[in-house]
């Protein structure tokens, strides 16, 4: 698994399954962001799944989904900004490629002002 760090205390990749979720607390990380619906794609876990390997590492979990292609709206980059606040970090987030995840944490530094 592979991952960009996109500030001190941000990283994001591609789709993540439940058996990274190890490899992810062994790297520090504290909470996981999902920037993915559920059913995206076929044979994609679920935030739901996901989130229960992730808690049941200790670490935090949120869903804060965003369709693939769209423009990040203000309420998308408002959900990002309320789970980055709400989040112990460093914060490891995933979509399809990485890119939702970096376009919605630079989105929700301008609405934190």
């Amino acid at each position: 698994m592979e991952y960009r760090q996109i500030s001190d205390d941000y990283s994001v990749s591609g789709q993540i399954t439940s058996e990274d979720i190890a490899t992810i607390k062994a790297a520090g990380f504290k909470s996981v962001i999902c920037n993915r619906p559920d059913d995206e794609q076929p044979g994609q876990p679920s935030a739901s799944e996901i989130r229960a390997a992730a808690e049941a590492a200790g670490l935090g979990f949120r869903h804060v989904p965003m369709l693939s292609g769209q423009p990040v709206t203000i309420e998308d980059a408002q959900a990002m900004a309320n789970a980055l606040d709400e989040l112990d970090g460093p914060v490891f987030a995933y979509c399809r490629s990485g890119a939702r995840s970096t376009n919605l944490f630079l989105a929700a530094q301008q609405v934190k002002g």
